[in-house]
């Protein structure tokens, strides 16, 4: 076997293991940092937030008109229990009296406005959790088949380690050192083949006497262009 062909098996084989390693790569992040669902927890959190404050200020409400109706009740009891002859205190407590319901009008408009708040929060966390509930559903399905795929993957990539360990004993460890030299320079891609008498990586045209040279069985060929390993089928 020439050493060219074997380089060439040997980067077929690391091809398949580096489109396997970038794709557990790529399931790793999304099992790990889903971006949908973290927007979806986020949403939530602060519809429930919300909704909580919404609450605290409609109970904050109750209790003012709680605390005015009082007021009310107090300021009347004292104006009709005929305790209080001066007519200008009687005038007094009847001010009062319309100013404090007055005052109360506006507290009861308030309590209403709370009141509408919480509808709406409430009905925003709902939705919010209806649809962390949806995301989570369809995150539990897609991460089973990305576990399962991770699984499958991982099982590639032993039998790939396999072979890669087989084809590199039939090869020189000196054309074994400049393959991998050449996959760290040329992306990956250390060898590539003749196609209509010019090297697939670049283009260049070889002359005869350079694929001929690049069907030897004991020499390396490098492209004059880009440098990769000629290998001519």
């Amino acid at each position: 076997m020439s050493a060219a062909l074997g380089l060439y098996r040997l980067q077929q084989v690391d091809s398949q293991i580096d489109q396997i390693q970038a794709r557990l790569r790529t399931i790793q992040q999304t099992l790990e940092n889903d971006v949908e669902l973290r927007s979806a927890r986020e949403r939530f959190g602060t519809a429930e937030a919300n909704h909580q404050a919404a609450g605290r200020a409609l109970k904050e409400s109750e209790l003012e008109v709680e605390k005015q109706r009082v007021k009310i009740e107090q300021t009347e009891a004292s104006l009709y229990a005929g305790r209080v002859q001066n007519p200008k205190e009687l005038q007094d407590l009847q001010k009062d009296v319309v100013s404090l319901k007055r005052h109360l009008g506006t507290l009861e408009e308030r309590e209403l406005e709370a009141m509408i708040a919480v509808e709406e929060t409430e009905r925003d966390l709902q939705e919010a959790g209806s649809a962390l509930e949806r995301v989570q559903a369809n995150l539990k399905s897609q991460n089973r088949d990305l576990t399962k795929e991770n699984e499958i993957l991982h099982k590639d990539l032993e039998r790939l380690y396999s072979e890669r360990q087989a084809v590199v004993t039939d090869i020189a460890n000196q054309a074994l050192s400049t393959y991998e030299q050449l996959r760290k320079q040329k992306r990956g891609i250390a060898i590539t083949t003749i196609a209509e008498n010019s090297c697939e990586a670049c283009g260049t045209t070889l002359t005869a006497s350079q694929q001929q040279s690049a069907r030897s069985t004991s020499q390396l060929f490098h492209c004059p262009t880009c440098g990769r390993i000629l290998y001519a089928n």
